[in-house]
């Protein structure tokens, strides 16, 4: 992916008017108490360095009164919009939400829980000025718990560099930048969103990795615990069969496929020449049954190859659905050319 040179980040005019250079995306999920500081803390780093700029919160399915709290704050504020969802998805579709509401040609993405640094965006900008199409934060002091966080996160922070490829220290880290094209080109699923450098390699982008800081939880507690190991395995595979063989099932099921069937072929030879030449029976034997499957097997493997084929050129070829549903945006001014 080529990264051409950032059009002034101050402003960024189109025909249809004015458009933020830098769009920070916030997934929200009851951060009531965080969320006006945080609003603030982002919005005074960034008018500091004279950046124009939006924020989108994206309130997913709040119960603890954080959606009443974004729609009154959206109202108040020019350089707010609240992204509703109807229910809670998951960080995942949240993070997507936000993605497909943003406008600027730099997207920002960090969590709403304040342990995440505003005040590090510019360095991440800086970085992705150097011609990187994505910069990941790096929480080197992490202030987490040291059993239930720390640990699970370098054992999955290891294994995720060695299947996919993409050895950075910190997959977990939400605080990100991005170039907006990158993001145009991937469509989020699961709980895909710690994947994110794994799926822009996928798109040849040049990604980059830079300390950070990182503080501990002011208000409520964490959404994250050891259930989400086995979610983050299942995406883990899917990601290395994505990038192994994502445009060429074929050569993984096909593959398999007539392995079995060759093993099923030399084994009914083995049989046919007890049969026909030693006139032995084998009629009994487990050798036959083990044929049949061996066949059938390699028979139904070899057809997913093709179905597999035919599914990845629709996936290409097609207009992909969004994962959520928006019940409503609130505060942001329509410009002449939207709908």
């Amino acid at each position: 992916m080529n990264a051409p040179e950032l059009t002034s980040l101050v402003q960024l005019e189109t025909l249809d008017g004015v458009y933020p250079g830098i769009s920070v995306v916030v997934p929200v999920y009851n951060e009531v108490e965080s969320l006006p500081r945080l609003v603030n803390a982002i919005a005074s780093v960034l008018q500091e360095n004279q950046y124009h700029y939006e924020i989108i919160c994206v309130d997913d399915g709040s119960t603890d009164g954080s959606t009443a709290l974004l729609k009154q704050l959206a109202l108040e504020r020019s350089d707010l919009c609240g992204v509703l969802l109807r229910r809670n998805y998951g960080q995942t579709a949240a993070m997507a939400a936000g993605f497909n509401s943003a406008r600027g040609q730099v997207i920002i993405s960090l969590d709403a829980d304040l342990q995440n640094d505003p005040a590090d965006i510019p360095l991440l900008l800086a970085k992705l000025e150097e011609g990187y199409d994505l910069v990941s934060g790096w929480r080197q002091q992490r202030q987490d718990a040291a059993l239930t966080r720390l640990l699970p996160s370098k054992i999955a922070n290891w294994l995720i560099g060695k299947v996919t490829g993409v050895a950075i220290h910190d997959y977990g880290c939400s605080l990100k930048a991005y170039r907006a094209e990158l993001l145009a080109d991937m469509k989020l699923y699961g709980e895909l969103h710690r994947f994110l450098p794994a799926l822009a390699f996928i798109e040849g982008a040049k990604i980059a990795e830079i300390p950070v800081r990182h503080h501990s939880r002011q208000f409520g507690k964490s959404k994250y615990g050891l259930g989400r190991t086995f979610r983050v395995l299942m995406d883990l595979l899917t990601i290395w069969f994505m990038k192994t063989f994502l445009t060429r099932p074929m050569h993984v099921f096909g593959y398999l496929g007539l392995v079995l069937m060759g093993l099923g072929l030399a084994c009914g030879a083995y049989l046919s020449f007890l049969k026909l030449v030693l006139s032995q029976s084998i009629g009994d034997r487990p050798l036959l049954i083990l044929v049949a499957v061996l066949l059938l097997t390699g028979l139904q493997l070899f057809c997913f190859g093709l179905l597999g084929e035919l599914l990845m050129r629709t996936y290409h070829e097609s207009q992909g659905r969004p994962i959520y549903r928006i019940r409503e945006i609130a505060g942001r001014q329509r410009h002449k050319g939207e709908i």
